[in-house]
């Protein structure tokens, strides 16, 4: 049954191209993606395909480009809309303690931060023991908690996430899915997660975006009936969808 779905993110024909030694590089071409209200929507593809280029467009980092990219129908601009971005390596500044981390995106923008609510986000990522510490003293799992609690503290409209769990153990890694995903049921915020895994794109992607290279665009979209299935992992019916979704990378990055 389709699913209509007003567009938080609409990236239309948008193409990304850079000079290098007076030669054209060519980043991404006639990109088209519509990324619903709410909606969580995962981009895999090879390195070098121009993910993390395409998080920065909608952050609104880079403008030169061809095409149109806008935010629940408005061109993009940081400083009207609420834009969260979490980098791979989380972001975090080192000379500030974890409490001043997590506060950091509301305080960029001049909002009252009220004390209860980074308590609570504290708490509910289990890291208000470490409030006073400095990101060197954290685990790369306890940087990544800090990372998610100043992204959804700041209540963002939209969510970019550019491999934010790779850098972490296989069970850690499991482990901040689930973290991510409990927020995200309760925010609902509108994301785009670049990965490099297969089981994560499942877990964590209603929609998921194939990227071909050379240069990057889009080879498939695919709706995922496994989105937040995190206790499946095991089942044969994610088994048969990881092998399903690698067939299709395979196909499409060999046209690349």
């Amino acid at each position: 049954r389709a699913r209509f779905i007003a567009a938080m993110i609409d990236l239309q024909h948008l193409s990304y191209a850079y000079m290098v030694d007076k030669k054209c590089v060519q980043v991404l071409h006639d990109i088209n993606m519509h990324v619903g209200k709410g909606e969580v929507c995962s981009v895999i593809g090879p390195s070098g395909c121009g993910k993390s280029t395409l998080l920065k467009i909608i952050a609104g980092l880079l403008h030169d480009y061809d095409g149109t990219a806008t935010l629940d129908g408005n061109s993009i601009c940081p400083n009207r809309q609420r834009i969260g971005f979490m980098p791979q390596d989380y972001g975090l500044l080192p000379w500030k303690t974890v409490r001043d981390n997590i506060e950091l995106g509301r305080k960029i923008r001049h909002e009252r931060v009220q004390e209860k609510d980074v308590v609570s986000m504290m708490q509910r990522l289990g890291i208000e023991a470490f409030s006073n510490r400095h990101p060197r003293e954290l685990s790369g799992g306890q940087q990544q908690r800090v990372g998610l609690a100043r992204a959804f503290l700041l209540h963002p409209d939209v969510l970019l996430m550019d491999e934010p769990f790779s850098a972490l153990d296989a069970i850690t890694r499991e482990e901040m899915q689930e973290v991510f995903l409990s927020l995200w049921h309760e925010q609902h915020v509108t994301t785009v997660l670049v990965t490099h895994y297969v089981e994560e794109a499942l877990c964590l992607g209603q929609k998921i975006v194939i990227l071909a290279d050379a240069p990057g665009r889009i080879a498939d979209v695919l709706d995922n009936p496994l989105f937040s299935c995190i206790d499946q992992r095991s089942k044969p019916e994610f088994f048969r969808m990881s092998c399903y979704l690698r067939e299709r990378i395979k196909e499409n990055w060999s046209k690349a």
